[in-house]
């Protein structure tokens, strides 16, 4: 038995049972939201790639965000968990549009360009050919449900989220366990990436309004196969960006193992 269904498996109607079952439920969004925050880099890897796509690969890839607003009179803010898209990421700082409507919220409202760093986020989700990646808010959601609930739940939005007991960070994991490691579109284009930059070396060298440049991108997604490349090339590892940050940093701050010892 998984923890959610461990957790959840079974509630009594005894109100002490209740008070625990509540606050096992609280924990585990705070769990699941401290998961979202920790494999955000992975969320970061797949849309990366998607950027750089010819024909898009993803239904939709979204953050969600707790919001909050002061109202005079109240002693607690108000609260409301939104999602944005549109993502953009220079290794400290998401931007985002918000998708969302507020119900309630009047400092944000819907097509506002939001800004705020990882440990600020509540979930992440991607949708590749409709099954889901992330989603570890909803998860917890789904596991308080029964099954009808749950197949009405799944039909509402038009995905497949799998077992509710289970997270999966990247796509095929199970069929292809090492892409855990590298996205395959690191691998597979790594010729053409070595190519390019054989022909165009200034590149190497280039940096962008945060000051990054392609090493410092490349660390960011945790493309290992690129980062040997520009090293390869001779890419500067000790160049800092805006934010006085080398590729080491960028790597140690994701928490990109694999990189560390190349960038080290």
């Amino acid at each position: 038995m998984g923890l959610f269904s461990s957790l959840f498996g079974k509630k009594n109607n005894n109100k002490k049972d209740d008070t625990v079952f509540f606050s096992k439920q609280d924990e585990l969004m705070e769990e699941a939201t401290k998961n979202a925050q920790e494999n955000f880099r992975y969320f970061w890897r797949e849309l990366y790639w998607e950027y750089r796509r010819i024909v898009p690969g993803h239904d939709f890839a979204m953050i969600k965000i707790p919001f909050r607003q002061t109202i005079t009179d109240q002693v607690e803010p108000l609260v409301e968990h939104m999602w944005i898209n549109n993502i953009n990421f220079d290794g400290e700082v998401i931007t985002g549009e918000l998708v969302n409507d507020p119900n309630q919220l009047t400092n944000v409202a819907k097509g506002d360009l939001i800004t705020k760093s990882v440990n600020e986020i509540g979930d992440w989700m991607i949708s590749i050919q409709g099954k889901t990646y992330g989603g570890f808010t909803i998860q917890v959601i789904r596991s308080r449900m029964n099954e009808k609930e749950r197949r009405n739940h799944d039909e509402a939005w038009g995905l497949d989220f799998g077992d509710y007991d289970e997270v999966l960070l990247v796509h095929q994991q199970k069929e292809n366990p090492e892409n855990l490691v590298e996205h395959p579109m690191s691998i597979n284009m790594s010729e053409k990436m070595h190519e390019f930059l054989k022909e165009n070396p200034n590149e190497i060298s280039e940096t962008d309004e945060n000051g990054l440049t392609l090493l410092h991108r490349e660390t960011i997604a945790g493309n290992k196969t690129n980062v040997e490349i520009l090293i390869k090339l001779g890419a500067d590892k000790l160049k800092k960006s805006k934010t006085h940050k080398t590729a080491l940093e960028y790597a140690e701050l994701l928490n990109w193992e694999h990189l560390k010892e190349l960038l080290n």
